[in-house]
């Protein structure tokens, strides 16, 4: 009795001494789980905050170039050193992050159709007539052989963003397809027409008709948004109603893409888009042909010599320009964006760059999958 008594309790003592361990072997494991989470933790923080002020310096450095180019040159293009992948690497050599790759693209704001331009200011009630027009050629070019925009009218885009950016004029409706903060007050959410000029290209997905297909592509169709900006105001000597600025519209001719070169252009000549794109962007020997300084160039293009593009639409500078740059180091990534206008200060008489808007692509580095 006694016997089997004691190898009970030692039978106990044993499971107790058993279960008591694997609990400090679980409460150790997570310890050290935690431990080496915090750790990782802290990593991803430093790695983040390191990211976005490489990112910045990217910027910074982007700034720079445009700084230069202002002092160097009196147009804008794509044959200058800004818009040379090559040359913005070796200038981003100078920004010596170690285990770290840098990546950096500035493309000019005015190289795109102006969102805001769309209505005379400083009213902003009426129709600009040129900017009308401008959109209906490239409305009709964008659906033009696209399945996916095959039913798109532009009078049914056009006039509902008149809509949204005219003031004054006690809410009439532009046209049959137009649309006041009436029409939105009946949506749910309901919300209302801001009756001035967008803040951010993302704005027009509220405008009636526009189509998260249209704003942003499908399949291989583009989404009109590419060719867009929301930038590009400018100071004017202010009214009687203290306002000092307009959207001027114009269009540098030097570094638009094809669907806004075409656009550019009366109907009938649509089809020579191709050819005074391919005029401008020809190279020989490492080095561009064309001359593009003169504002029209474009009639040294076959076909184009008896064309006019209208010289309200047109212009070969800008001082408007979007910055991308991007920072890596192992898995992770960060993006950071932003809009800057070149500005002389008026003290100094010294060219800077202005930021306009800037944001991170992301809140979080994104983390890539890269081949072992």
């Amino acid at each position: 009795m006694a016997s089997n008594f004691i190898h009970n309790n030692r039978g106990v003592a044993l499971l107790v001494t058993l279960t008591v361990m694997t609990l400090l072997i679980s409460v150790a494991l997570l310890l050290n789980r935690k431990m080496r989470t915090d750790a990782v933790t802290g990593r991803l923080i430093g790695d983040r905050t390191a990211l976005y002020h490489m990112a910045d310096a990217v910027i910074h450095t982007g700034m720079a170039i445009l700084v230069v180019d202002k002092m160097e040159s009196r147009i804008d293009s794509i044959q200058e050193n800004w818009a040379d992948p090559e040359y913005v690497k070796s200038a981003l050599e100078v920004l010596d992050f170690k285990d770290s790759k840098l990546g950096l693209t500035i493309d000019d704001e005015l190289g795109r159709i102006q969102v805001n331009a769309l209505v005379k200011y400083p009213k902003g009630r009426h129709f600009n007539p040129a900017q009308h027009r401008l959109w209906i050629r490239f409305l009709r070019g964008l659906s033009s052989g696209v399945e996916q925009f095959e039913n798109l009218e532009p009078p049914a885009i056009i006039d509902p963003i008149k809509d949204w950016l005219d003031r004054g004029d006690d809410d009439a409706i532009t046209g049959l397809s137009g649309a006041e903060s009436a029409y939105y007050q009946g949506l749910d959410p309901p919300y209302s027409s801001r009756n001035g000029p967008f803040k951010h290209l993302y704005e027009l997905m509220l405008v009636k008709g526009i189509t998260p297909e249209l704003f942003y592509g499908a399949g291989k169709a583009v989404g009109f948004a590419h060719y867009l900006t929301v930038y590009g105001m400018t100071a004017t000597k202010k009214n009687e109603k203290g306002i000092g600025w307009t959207f001027e519209g114009k269009i540098n001719i030097n570094t638009a893409e094809l669907p806004v070169v075409a656009a550019l252009l009366p109907a009938e000549f649509f089809e020579l888009a191709t050819a005074i794109v391919e005029y401008r962007d020809a190279t020989g020997e490492g080095e561009f042909i064309h001359d593009i300084s003169s504002p029209t160039w474009y009639k040294q293009v076959p076909g184009m010599r008896d064309v006019t593009i209208d010289a309200a639409l047109l212009t070969t500078r800008s001082d408007f320009f979007r910055l991308e740059a991007r920072a890596e180091r192992g898995k992770l990534v960060t993006r950071l964006t932003a809009i800057v206008q070149r500005v002389k200060d008026k003290k100094t008489g010294q060219w800077r760059c202005r930021v306009i808007s800037q944001w991170q692509n992301s809140p979080q580095p994104e983390i890539v999958e890269k081949d072992e």
